[in-house]
């Protein structure tokens, strides 16, 4: 939020510098984030000075030149060649000196130099009005009145407006400060604070008066809870043009543009009192009748932008008759706004219901100014004060008169919050002891009215505008930034209580596990929980969110998935085709009308190994490299984990991860067909962990140790023609089945199809090792149970030992 210098001292009158005030404003609370100069003309017209043409010749090489000398104060005229028609002897004129830079009003800057055109040297330039920038004119050079002195700076004779811009990070319980004034008021606050004495001016309306009645505008506001209240005033007689200069810089200054005088004025109030106003064109209320409803389901209304809109049956609508005209609180109509043949018009101020004007806002992708506002909360007390402001702004600036009464549809008066505090909690809260008038001087330089006092307590009355104050601890807050947090002395002791931990320490297994993969060349992700519907593949089991920022991020996200395939199509779009991700976060889903969150890890990998490494990039992160790291994983962990087949849309291929018949997981290459708007042109490997379910295990895991065999492991291989369903896993189940006491691990090493292999076959080449604890295996006996194995895979699989 813009905040302007110069504006905001007409509100309060202080000596106090711009840096000053930007240290107060953040200690306040008004967070100053930068200041910005503005200058109404660019450059302050600097080395721009007051001339006298002494001479004026025609150019010897040039007929449409002229040879000038110009007295500019110094002690030698300076010569210029001036091709403008209307120079001539005795002008007092506009010179831009050399080194002096100008700014037109259409163009680029540039610097004055000395030079020589055609043959006769120039030392500046006599200047025209769009070429210094504080007109458009370029019909000829600017003659002055000769009353003006030669060297006389221009920046003091032309009206030029300086200011300085403080841009407020404001938080969004602060409504109250949304405005020039509302600043001010917490500047005045802070200034009496600081023993300087001042006071708050609120602009005068008391000239506000009714000139005739007869164009009376009835108002039926049928929504009365969406519009608490509504004010309006009918103007006749209007001149629509340019604004002043006045009120075009002010809103230059804040970053608005300027587009006539009656919605320059809506918008002058708006950033000078906080309260948002429309202007419609009164004669295009035909039946004089302005209606808040709510309008069907569906119904077609075109905004200002030109864009039609289907309208939900929740949006506040101002209505001519039944016929809308502007979303309240959030945009105007394009067939009902202020033109250029607009003579009268229907001036509104109104206080809307911030969560209904903030559901449609949302609905409709909207974010205006007076959104802004409504949705934070606005001051319901100052809606008729704005009003008369605006209309006594656009009587002066475009004429006109008021020509029906001030309507004012308030029915149910809000009434301000109560509270009770007692002086034990506000210095317990703060740490220190102040003093009761330190707290009642605060109390009232911030407008907050003390009902009645105590030794032991204070009630207040809270102002209306004040929507975010509605505890004691709000107001012990208010004490505190007004006293300032920098005079509360830092405690010589810290006073802590330290919690039993019950819960699982999932700090200390995320940091392991973390430690692990960065260890491994996994990189950290954190995505954010909120995305978008397009990203479930079930519509019926996301968890929707009943305010959302935007359709984007609408609902929560059932799987880190999509994230992690973001991140690599973000960094593989920037030539970072190798990645390894992982990501610790919770997914979110419902059963029924019951919703659930998750807790997950989520490793994915795509790419080369060792990309760049001198033996070449040989070995992709691929299924089995996953599998290792899975693998490793869970050892460190202590979990002994069995692979089993799966299957999910997601995936191409895949298995899940159990412990104990429990699924903890799956991994597998990712089917990218399945996956909207990701655009990845390489195999994505990822695994999916229940991280909540593998910390309880980690918990739990006891240590236990073997002795190690001192008798040597045998190792036997063979090679299996199959039937392509059957699994490694099959034939590593069968195998121990077979086997408990000497088979120590079964391990697959090649997989073959193709030339030489019949259809619908494949050939697994195994690996077993075989050990005993008490003695050395004989080759009888290790042939007795490699035969065995293989008696089973041939009588319960079909398999066929391959010989070569």
């Amino acid at each position: 939020m813009n905040i302007s210098y110069n504006w905001l001292k007409e509100f309060v009158k202080t000596d106090w510098s711009e840096n000053q005030i930007s240290e107060l404003l953040t200690d306040l609370g008004l967070e100053v984030e930068g200041i910005q100069h503005y200058e109404s003309v660019q450059g302050s017209l600097s080395g721009i000075v007051v001339g006298k043409v002494l001479t004026c010749k025609q150019h010897p090489n040039a007929d449409r030149l002229k040879c000038t000398t110009v007295d500019v104060g110094e002690d030698e005229p300076l010569s210029i060649v001036c091709g403008a028609p209307n120079v001539a002897k005795g002008q007092t004129v506009v010179v831009a000196k050399v080194g002096s830079t100008l700014y037109p009003t259409d163009g680029n800057s540039f610097q004055i130099k000395k030079s020589k055109i055609r043959g006769e040297e120039s030392q500046g330039m006599i200047c025209a009005e769009d070429e210094i920038g504080i007109g458009k004119s370029h019909e000829g050079i600017i003659v002055l009145s000769n009353a003006i002195q030669a060297g006389t700076p221009c920046r003091e004779i032309f009206e030029l407006v300086n200011d300085k811009v403080f841009e407020i990070g404001l938080t969004p319980n602060r409504a109250d400060a949304m405005s020039h004034y509302g600043v001010a008021r917490d500047l005045r606050a802070g200034l009496l604070q600081k023993k300087n004495q001042c006071e708050l001016i609120s602009p005068s309306v008391s000239d506000f008066h009714v000139e005739t009645r007869n164009n009376q505008i009835r108002v039926d506001v049928v929504n009365k809870e969406a519009a608490p209240r509504y004010c309006g005033v009918r103007i006749s007689g209007v001149k629509i043009e340019a604004s002043p200069d006045h009120i075009k810089n002010r809103l230059l200054a804040i970053g608005l543009q300027p587009i006539n005088n009656i919605v320059d004025i809506t918008n002058y109030v708006l950033h000078e009192l906080g309260q948002p106003l429309h202007a419609f064109d009164a004669a295009k209320i035909d039946a004089n009748l302005v209606k808040v409803q709510n309008c069907k389901e569906g119904t077609l209304f075109t905004t200002l932008d030109g864009i039609e809109r289907k309208l939900h049956a929740d949006d506040l609508m101002i209505c001519n008759g039944n016929i809308p005209m502007c979303i309240a609180g959030v945009f105007g109509g394009l067939d009902s706004g202020v033109s250029e043949d607009t003579t009268e018009i229907f001036l509104e101020s109104a206080y809307f219901d911030p969560v209904s004007i903030r559901k449609t806002a949302k609905r409709h992708g909207l974010n205006t100014e007076a959104s802004f506002r409504y949705e934070r909360g606005i001051n319901i007390e100052f809606t008729d004060y704005a009003l008369k402001r605006a209309s006594l702004l656009i009587k002066e600036i475009a004429g006109g008169e008021i020509s029906s009464d001030l309507i004012d549809e308030y029915p149910t008066k809000k009434e301000p919050k109560q509270i009770l505090i007692s002086y034990k909690y506000i210095n317990n809260l703060i740490g220190v002891v102040l003093p009761p008038e330190t707290i009642k001087r605060i109390l009232i330089s911030l407008d907050i009215q003390i009902n009645n006092v105590t030794e032991t307590a204070i009630g207040l009355t809270v102002p209306s505008y004040r929507v975010d104050v509605t505890r004691p601890a709000d107001i012990v807050e208010e004490i505190l930034r007004v006293y300032g947090y920098n005079n509360i002395p830092i405690a010589d002791t810290l006073k802590i209580s330290l919690p039993h931990q019950k819960d699982l320490d999932f700090n200390k297994w995320e940091s392991k596990v973390a430690s692990y993969l960065i260890a491994n060349g996994f990189f950290e992700l954190y995505n954010n929980s909120l995305t978008t519907p397009s990203h479930h593949q079930n519509k019926a089991d996301f968890v929707k969110i009943l305010n959302p920022l935007s359709t984007e991020l609408s609902v929560l996200r059932s799987h880190l998935v999509y994230g992690a395939l973001e991140s690599m199509a973000h960094n593989i779009n920037r030539k970072q085709h190798d990645c390894r991700f992982f990501e610790f976060g919770h997914s979110y889903f419902r059963t029924d009308m019951e919703y659930h969150q998750k807790k997950w890890l989520c490793l994915s990998l795509t790419g080369t190994q060792q990309p760049n490494h001198w033996l070449g990039n040989r070995y992709e992160n691929d299924f089995f490299m996953l599998k290792g790291f899975l693998e490793s994983l869970f050892l460190n962990l202590g979990i002994n984990v069995i692979t089993l087949p799966f299957s999910d849309p997601r995936y191409k291929e895949g298995l899940k991860l159990e412990v104990n018949s429990k699924n903890i997981g799956h991994f597998g290459l990712i089917n990218l067909n399945v996956f909207e708007n990701i655009s990845i042109n390489q195999e994505v490997i990822v695994a999916e962990l229940d991280w909540s379910s593998i910390v309880k295990m980690a918990e739990n895991v006891s240590l236990s140790s073997k002795k190690i065999s001192k008798f040597p492991s045998v190792k036997r291989d063979l090679a299996l023609l199959l039937d392509e369903h059957i699994s490694f896993e099959d034939l590593h189940t069968l195998a121990f089945q077979t086997e408990r006491k000497i088979l120590q691990s079964v391990q697959l090493f090649d997989v073959f199809t193709g030339n030489g292999i019949a259809k619908g076959k494949k050939s697994y080449a195994l690996s077993f090792s075989l050990q005993d604890a008490t003695k050395t295996l004989t080759d009888k006996q290790i042939d007795k149970i490699i035969s065995k194995i293989q008696n089973q895979f041939e009588l319960k699989l079909g398999a066929e030992v391959r010989s070569s």
